[in-house]
């Protein structure tokens, strides 16, 4: 796996954890303690604000995971991807998007440039 597959991994357990200490847990894991994430929706920054913007997300969307579409593609410290939000109980995806990631000499990410390529009643 590479450096870029590894970050997007960690970005979606975080963005598909099943529980509280599942979610702290992998965010700080998958983020830098000042990570940024920036998309038509949301402008957070830090573990706290990331953590109550992906627990929005799962109230707003029950029942429904994060997905990679497609292959990760990156160069220098800079990995761009597509997801799908996804319902677990029919398989239709509402919500699509790209992301942007930029990441520390770590692995951990340290900004998300966030798209909205599909969303409801858009």
């Amino acid at each position: 796996m590479t450096a870029y597959e590894d970050a997007v991994q960690r970005y979606f357990v975080a963005w598909n954890a099943a529980t509280p200490e599942d979610l702290e847990k992998a965010v700080a894991a998958a983020f830098t303690e000042s990570a940024t994430y920036t998309d038509p929706l949301a402008d957070v920054r830090g573990h706290e604000e990331l953590t109550a913007t992906i627990n929005g997300a799962h109230q707003q969307f029950p029942g429904f995971e994060f997905r990679l579409t497609g292959t990760p593609d990156g160069h220098h410290d800079i990995v761009r991807f597509s997801w799908e939000l996804v319902s677990t109980a029919d398989g239709s995806a509402p919500v699509a998007g790209s992301d942007v990631l930029a990441l520390a000499d770590d692995g951990r990410i340290t900004s998300v440039s966030g798209f909205l390529d599909r969303v409801p009643g858009a």
